[in-house]
């Protein structure tokens, strides 16, 4: 189990950073009262992800929002110190004209605020989070931080595996007579390939059969097609990850998405995941006409 206590100066970027810490697979816990978050973690850390929950990895936000309560946060951090349990704080910095600029532009009210103005709010903030910034794992200064810096510092930080595992990629097979799927971001058409369907021995299979795997990949401009896609993708994927996109999806389609895309889905897949990325595989229609339900 991964625990991430995301705290900082509000305004300096804690939602985006908790945005991030989702797409990077954070069950993220926002605006945590910090008189509870020794029983959170214990109680995470206890479960891990053999509590049936999947959740292996864990970001609670806690900061200056929950006012009075905030002062439980030292005692919070060493009841979780006697507990043995490791925690990583993140804390979120920047300037106040920075912070200044970024409340004039939301116009929203900072915690502090009332009954003085910005400046002295967030000098009162720095102070109530001295203590806890002498405490952080990691300080990220975000005063000059663009979103897309503010992500790369993140998974530098936190990742594991390697810049590449921030995006997965989904390979999906469909048939065109039922539609595109409308979350595809790239859709190839392998309909130029002769359709196994006219072949009576074939037709009631589908691409995950060898019959049809033979006969599909037997064309030459089978294999010269999928070259040329995946050489695409080699050089498309870097600039993909480099705009920051956690999921692409490929979709591959024939007529009626039993044969040839499930084939040829099946293939990229493969060659992909020789490129250290998190590949899928759907087959969309694979079921859906009506001669392979009999």
């Amino acid at each position: 189990m991964e625990i991430v206590i995301l705290t900082g100066m509000s305004g300096a970027g804690k939602s985006l950073a908790m945005n991030y810490l989702e797409d990077m697979g954070f069950f993220c816990i926002d605006n945590l009262p910090p008189v509870v978050l020794p029983h959170m973690v214990q109680t995470f850390a206890k479960g891990g992800a053999a509590d049936g929950t999947g959740i292996k990895r864990v970001a609670f936000v806690v900061d200056i929002r929950s006012l009075e309560m905030f002062s439980g946060i030292l005692p919070a951090l060493d009841e979780i110190d006697a507990l043995r349990i490791p925690c990583r704080i993140l804390f979120l910095e920047a300037s106040d004209a920075a912070l200044v600029g970024r409340y004039k532009e939301t116009r929203r009210n900072h915690p502090l605020a009332e009954g003085r103005g910005l400046p002295q709010a967030l000098q009162l903030e720095r102070q109530k989070l001295e203590d806890l910034k002498e405490r952080a794992t990691d300080v990220i200064d975000t005063t000059n931080l663009a979103p897309s810096d503010l992500r790369n510092k993140l998974y530098k930080l936190l990742s594991d595996e390697g810049r590449e595992n921030r995006m997965s990629v989904l390979v999906q097979s469909f048939g065109f007579k039922y539609g595109i799927p409308p979350d595809c971001d790239n859709v190839v058409d392998v309909r130029f390939i002769p359709n196994p369907f006219y072949e009576p021995d074939l037709k009631t299979l589908s691409g995950l059969d060898a019959p049809v795997r033979d006969f599909v990949r037997k064309f030459p401009e089978t294999g010269e097609f999928m070259d040329r896609l995946a050489s695409i993708l080699d050089f498309t994927i870097p600039f993909y990850l480099r705009e920051g996109k956690v999921r692409l999806t490929i979709g591959i389609g024939c007529t009626g998405g039993r044969h040839r895309s499930v084939v040829l889905a099946e293939d990229l897949a493969a060659r992909l995941k020789g490129k250290g990325l998190p590949i899928h595989v759907d087959h969309r229609d694979i079921d859906r006409d009506p001669l392979r339900r009999k």
